[in-house]
């Protein structure tokens, strides 16, 4: 059949699952024992069509070329989520060394202005660091 026509015919006998029980209880008396059994007229035959339409679209037949290629594009997908991490994490850790050595070489100029020079150093020595971890990163990305 056509994959079109089934997901159609799908969605028709989905909302008769949901228009056919609400008729049953408005057309009649309204009381707790018909709207309790249009209630579970409901839920069982659109659930029940629900598990039966998820079963009917994973039963699609594969070939082994298309198997093949959806491996091959998730393999490439986690390559990039991998490199995307990667990245993110390095420039979360940079960050963080390089706040610390600033603060700290804040610190140390503020108790002694003339080691302004060692402490510039070692703050550019952190974000070169960090510059190479990102570097680095790039560099993996590049690679996929």
């Amino acid at each position: 059949m056509n994959s079109a026509f089934v997901q159609v015919l799908t969605a028709i006998a989905m909302v008769l699952t949901i228009v056919v029980p609400m008729t049953y209880y408005f057309k009649g008396e309204h009381n707790k024992n018909r709207y309790k059994k249009s209630l579970a007229a409901n839920v069982s035959g659109f659930f029940g069509l629900l598990l039966i339409a998820t079963v009917v679209s994973f039963a699609g037949a594969t070939t082994a070329s298309a198997a093949t290629e959806a491996g091959a594009g998730l393999a490439t997908g986690l390559g990039y989520i991998g490199a995307a991490l990667v990245t993110g994490l390095s420039g979360i850790g940079s960050g963080i060394a390089v706040a610390s050595s600033a603060s700290a070489a804040l610190g140390a100029i503020s108790e002694d202005g003339s080691i302004f020079g060692k402490s510039m150093i070692f703050v550019a020595m952190a974000e070169g660091i960090a510059l190479y971890g990102l570097i680095i990163s790039f560099m993996i990305l590049g690679k996929l």
